[in-house]
Parts: structure tokens; C-alpha cells; sequence
């Protein structure tokens, strides 16, 4: 909330130092390309304005700016200090109310349209279902032992959401992944553990074995039900694991 005002602050305080009191429609393509400081300006305005609509605050934009003048110009307010605060704290108090409303909403959505992929997915032939709930494809078996819990692995990976939207990929960064297996999520550790070197499989993690209500990152959401390809390049054993076997 505090970044949120910052930055509409910085916006209008820009638009102001450069045009004084004109009107926005006396800002013109002309303007903004001979004016830096309209360009800036009108930029970070037009950067703050998208990030507003993307998280639907509302309120009205006239009586913001005609808040920001007054306080700018040390011209007399139409609110008193404590009127400002406590319509603020109101404002905040509605803005995490919706937030948290729209979330539940979408996690609510995300958990409907996860249960029902993955009972139908796991009817398709080829795909096999663990007792936690995870479901995965062998699209290629690999050689040798299988990795433990603790050991570190090298991997391949890409994953998707079930619409198919990629949001992480090893392959893109053409870097495999390298990380202790019982640092990951459920449904990793317990999935690559059924891997053996050079194989790949196709896992369909549900939220629970996954992020959960949580979600992560920006594309994510809670209770978002994943799927990854996977290609178990190598293994080694953890340091304690290979101290207690000497």
C-alpha cells in the first residue's frame, strides 16, 4: 500500500514540476517529445496507472490529484490531518478485503479445476497414480538405482500450468538444475525418487503435493495444480549419507 502511494505521488509530483497547472489534454505527442521532463512524467504516470488497474484499486482520480495539489502547493485542504488518515486506513482496510476475497475465489477455482483434471487424467492409459495423489507418464526409463530423498540431483525440467502457460523451464536456460531432492516440493521428492538416471517422466502434481494455498510467483496461483516434464540427468549422494557408508 505505502509503494502503491509512493509511486502515484512520484507521478503526479513529476507531471506538476513539468506543467505547472496545465490540463492533461494540453499534452500533446509534440510535448512529450520535445519536454523530457513531460515524458518522464507522462511514462511513470502511464506505468503507475497500468499497476493500479491490474490490482483494481479504486477511487477517483480528479479528487487525487486535487488532494496532491493542495498538499503540494501548501494550498488549503479540504480534509484534516486526522480526516486523511483514518480515510486511509479505511481505504487499505477495503483494498485487503477484496484482495484476500479475490484470492479465496481463485484458489476455490484453482482446487475445482484441478480435482477434475486430474480424475479424468488419471483414466488415460499410461498414467499411473501414487497413493498420495500423485499422478506421472514414464515416457522414458532410465538405467541404474534409484535416488534417495537426501541426495543432490541434476535435472532437466520444464513446468506448465494446466492451460498449458509455462512458468519455469530448464531447457530455455539451457542450464539443468542442481539441488538436494528433499529441498523441493511434495510432489518432486517423491516423484524423482521413482526415477532412475536417463529417464523422464511426466508428473501431474496436485496443489496439495505442490504450492498449495500459498501458489508462488507471479503465475502460480493458490491451490494451482502443476505439471512437469522431467529428466533425471544424474544423482550423488549427500555428504552424510556418503560419510556414514565409509
Amino acid at each position: 500500500m505505502k509503494r502503491f502511494i509512493c509511486c502515484a505521488v512520484m507521478a503526479v509530483s513529476m507531471f506538476f514540476c513539468a506543467c505547472g497547472n496545465c490540463p492533461a489534454e494540453n499534452i500533446t505527442k509534440e510535448k512529450i517529445d520535445s519536454d523530457k521532463q513531460v515524458k518522464f512524467g507522462y511514462a511513470l504516470g502511464s506505468d503507475v496507472g497500468r499497476n493500479l488497474k491490474k490490482q483494481n484499486f479504486e477511487f477517483d482520480v480528479t479528487a487525487f490529484v486535487a488532494g496532491f495539489k493542495a498538499a503540494f502547493t501548501g494550498t488549503e485542504s479540504k480534509m484534516t490531518e486526522e480526516e486523511i488518515g483514518t480515510a486511509l486506513q479505511e481505504f487499505q482496510t477495503e483494498m485487503i478485503t477484496k484482495m484476500m476475497e479475490e484470492r479465496q475465489k481463485k484458489a476455490a477455482e484453482n482446487k475445482e479445476a484441478g480435482d477434475k483434471f486430474l480424475a479424468e487424467n488419471k483414466t488415460k492409459e499410461g498414467v499411473k497414480t501414487t497413493e498420495s495423489g500423485l499422478q506421472y507418464i514414464v515416457e522414458k526409463e532410465g538405467e541404474g538405482e534409484n535416488p534417495a530423498a537426501e541426495d543432490i540431483v541434476e535435472v532437466h525440467y520444464r513446468g506448465t500450468l494446466l492451460d498449458g502457460t509455462e512458468f519455469d523451464s530448464s531447457y530455455k536456460r539451457n542450464e539443468p538444475a542442481k539441488f538436494p531432492l528433499n529441498r523441493v516440493i511434495k510432489g518432486w521428492t517423491e516423484g524423482v525418487q521413482l526415477m532412475k538416471k536417463g529417464a523422464k517422466y511426466k508428473f501431474f502434481i496436485p496443489s496439495e503435493l505442490a504450492y498449495g494455498e500459498g501458489g508462488a510467483g507471479e503465475h502460480i496461483g493458490p491451490n494451482s495444480t502443476l505439471v512437469f516434464e522431467v529428466e533425471l540427468l544424474s544423482f550423488e549422494k549427500a555428504p552424510k549419507a556418503e560419510e556414514e557408508k565409509k
